[in-house]
């Protein structure tokens, strides 16, 4: 089962002085369960395949379905519904509350929508992240990549069907980049979730069950647990086509 699935997306950017062609024909589909990163080079598509398959942005022609539910021809309010059902996302900056401690901080968003925070599932979410026994502390007291756990722990907390996480370790040093790999790793091996990640790092791609190669708007390569080499390969250009 997927969770989510492209057929046959296109998305053209349009201003008054130039038309921009970002993502051309893309099929590609998220399984349910899986870590899948995509990569590509700086203008491949990566932002705008991960903003169409989230229902940020819309395709200019071709289907996005998102948990069973095509998005062609629903409302943007019916896309905002599906979307805050469905999905939470993960992003290079924290935005944590320092004011706030981190159980505050992973219940927010739960307050700010008018629901009920479950004590029960605030902690299971730091639990999953293995910051359980920090509820209390203040996002200053944690290191880069404790708090990228934290937000990692906000955005499990309604439950998403579906993860999407945008550069979520590209501030972050090589350690504290392995602490967030490793506790998505472990959300998808443990509880099944799904994650979908752009990263420009063949590193951290290599993390993932299967990465999504872009270029110019292509699906260039599919790989299948792919060492970082492997990924590395396929972003080198060789006669202006990929390595792998």
């Amino acid at each position: 089962m997927n969770a989510v699935r492209l057929d046959a997306v296109t998305k053209i950017y349009r201003s008054k002085v130039q038309t921009t062609t970002a993502l051309t024909n893309v099929t590609v589909s998220f399984p349910a369960g899986s870590f899948t990163a995509v990569v590509g080079r700086s203008g491949s598509g990566k932002s705008t395949l991960l903003h169409c398959a989230a229902g940020l942005d819309r395709p200019t022609s071709g289907t996005v379905t998102l948990a069973g539910i095509a998005l062609t021809g629903l409302s943007e309010t019916a896309v905002t519904r599906l979307r805050r059902d469905h999905t939470a996302f993960v992003f290079q900056a924290f935005n944590l509350m320092p004011s706030l401690t981190l159980r505050q901080n992973v219940e927010l968003p739960l307050r700010l929508i008018g629901h009920r925070p479950d004590p029960e599932a605030i902690g299971a979410a730091l639990g999953a992240v293995g910051l359980a026994d920090r509820a209390a502390s203040k996002p200053s007291e944690l290191s880069g990549g404790e708090q990228q756990r934290v937000a990692i722990a906000r955005a499990l907390v309604s439950q998403p069907q579906v993860l999407f996480a945008d550069e979520p370790t590209a501030q972050l040093d090589v350690a504290a980049s392995q602490q967030v790999l490793g506790a998505l790793r472990r959300l998808v091996d443990e509880r099944q979730q799904t994650i979908v990640l752009v990263t420009h790092d063949p590193a951290v791609a290599a993390r993932a069950d299967r990465v999504v190669v872009l270029s110019k708007g292509r699906v260039a390569e599919l790989l299948e647990a792919p060492a970082a080499e492997d990924v590395a390969a396929c972003l080198l250009p060789l006669e202006g086509m990929h390595a792998c």
